[in-house]
Parts: structure tokens; sequence; C-alpha cells
């Protein structure tokens, strides 16, 4: 079984996910940290991340491990969310790595988290979540995670909403049959409850 979570920056994807993760016994994927490492690559080695995006050996876990390396705080920075967001609108770099990601989600039990999961990657998923916060609460919860100011944050927040929504390939947008939760005000364990109550009802 596959939960597909989307949603934009700051809505909690990657905290949820990982959550309903261990909360389910499914393994986790973070499709974003994909990206993150190709634009860490991109950006310290410069030239066609598309082509590094094929040969890159990535493994998604606890840990994010490139080619052996774990950049797992590597990629983690605002310079490579630039980075990541900007090889991101390469169609390329996105064919290369929704095919890494088909791979992973062939088999066994995924809670996987992203941008495209539900619309692209898995849109056949048993339970589609599109997660969402208000604009001012994602970017106080990214600021605290970067340890940035919010304001900064919001700027660079409407940038990237903007850049994913638009792009021609694989845009940011709710997938048709996914569940829409907003988590403004929100705890962890009361998203993840609703996304397992999902599940089981999906299960029946």
């Amino acid at each position: 079984m596959v939960v597909a979570i989307d949603g934009p920056a700051g809505a909690g994807k990657s905290t949820v996910a990982r959550a309903a993760a261990r909360a389910l016994g499914f393994t986790y994927l973070d499709s974003g940290a994909m990206y993150r490492a190709v634009g860490l690559m991109a950006q310290r080695h410069g030239g066609a991340a598309s082509e590094r995006a094929e040969e890159l050996d990535i493994r998604i876990g606890d840990r994010v491990l490139v080619n052996g390396e774990d950049v797992t705080e590597a990629i983690r920075t605002p310079e490579v969310s630039e980075a990541a967001s900007k090889v991101a609108t390469n169609p390329a770099v996105r064919e290369a790595l929704v095919k890494k990601q088909l791979e992973l989600l062939s088999s066994g039990d995924w809670v996987a988290e992203g941008r495209d999961i539900g619309t692209v990657v898995a849109p056949d998923a048993a339970v589609k979540v599109f997660l969402t916060a208000s604009p001012e609460e994602r970017a106080r919860r990214r600021a605290e995670e970067l340890g940035t100011d919010t304001q900064t944050v919001l700027k660079d927040q409407a940038l990237r909403d903007a850049q994913d929504m638009e792009r021609e390939h694989s845009p940011l947008m709710a997938a048709p049959g996914a569940v829409q939760l907003d988590t403004s005000g929100l705890s962890v364990d009361e998203v993840v409850e609703r996304i397992v109550e999902l599940v089981e009802r999906a299960r029946r």
C-alpha cells in the first residue's frame, strides 16, 4: 500500500509522513530529499544536473546518502533548497527521480511525501493527502527549523510556491481524490491520527 502526502513547503509533510510511517509500520520516502541531493551536487559541480540525477546513487532512509556520502545535514540549507527548486523544474531531473521513486514504491508499504506523489509518482495510491497550512504558519515553522527570520522565509516561500505551482512539468496541486488537510493549529499527532483513519478506511 502507498500513502501519498503532498503539499507546499512548510505544511508539515516530512514531520507528518515520518510519524505516520512509524505509526503504520510503513517505510518512509522523502522525495524532496532526492531533489535536494541533486541540487547539492549541481551546486557543488555545476553542469548538467539532469545527467547527474540519472547517475547518482541516492539512498533515502534515516540518513540521506549520495554515492555513499552522508549529506543529511548538507541538503537542509536555504541555498540547497533554492538549488533544489531550480533543478526540480528540469524535466530530465524529474524523469530520472520519478523513475527511482517508482522502483522503490513498486513493492512494500510506503508513506511517500513530496509535491507530485499523488499526481505523478503514485496516482493510484490507496490514500492521497494534500497537506496545507496558512502561509504565516508555514513560514513560522520553516524559520524555526532553519533558525532564521520569519519574514525572510515568508518572502522566499512565496517565490518557491509560485515556482512549484507554475512549473510546466508536475506542478504542485492536490491530486484527484486527495483529502485536503489544513495543519494550522493541529498537532502532529492529530494529523497522523487522521491519516491512520484514512488508511484503515482504505483497507476495509
